[in-house]
């Protein structure tokens, strides 16, 4: 399978935030930014696998500062590793006030996808080329978020496996 290059798959969504996005204060509600994160980061997914994708993983969201009503905001998407049904795609937001030009970083986001095949199973995705040492550094950083994402999968399945953590071990 052919490597695909970083900029391949990049995408950026635009959005104008209304009213209906916003809090009693003004400010845009959390779960509206992460549905916004999350479409961008599937799309990054779904161009770079050129399959469908699902979301298995939200490994990290922070809010820097709210967003407000009326400001543009961008959803910058990347993929940072790939493994061979799964990927890591990172997300920034930035808020801009249109009539000031002044942008604020709110938002960072890891996100891992799947890629599905015609009945739904995982399915290979195309290797990533990485070309810029930026490329190689987000790379080292998500793969060592992909074993720490392992490592408590396990850890989870051998507690459940053991009972600890579970109600009827305790009675």
């Amino acid at each position: 399978m052919k490597g695909k290059r970083v900029e391949d798959s990049q995408i950026t969504l635009h959005n104008y935030m209304l009213p209906q996005h916003a809090n009693p204060l003004g400010t845009i509600h959390g779960g509206v930014m992460m549905k916004l994160v999350d479409e961008a980061a599937g799309l990054c997914a779904m161009r770079h696998a050129q399959r469908p994708v699902v979301t298995i993983a939200i490994d990290s969201m922070t809010f820097h500062s709210p967003v407000r009503v009326g400001e543009v905001v961008s959803f910058n998407a990347s993929l940072n590793w790939v493994g061979n049904t799964s990927m890591e795609v990172g997300v920034r937001v930035v808020a801009e006030n249109p009539l000031t030009g002044e942008c604020t970083h709110t938002t960072s986001a890891y996100l891992v996808f799947v890629a599905l095949d015609d009945g739904g199973r995982p399915v290979q995705v195309p290797p990533l080329t990485l070309e810029t040492d930026e490329e190689h550094r987000r790379w080292a950083e998500a793969e060592a978020r992909q074993s720490r994402r392992l490592e408590r999968s396990r850890a989870k399945v051998a507690n459940k496996e053991s009972g600890v953590g579970d109600r009827r071990s305790e009675s």
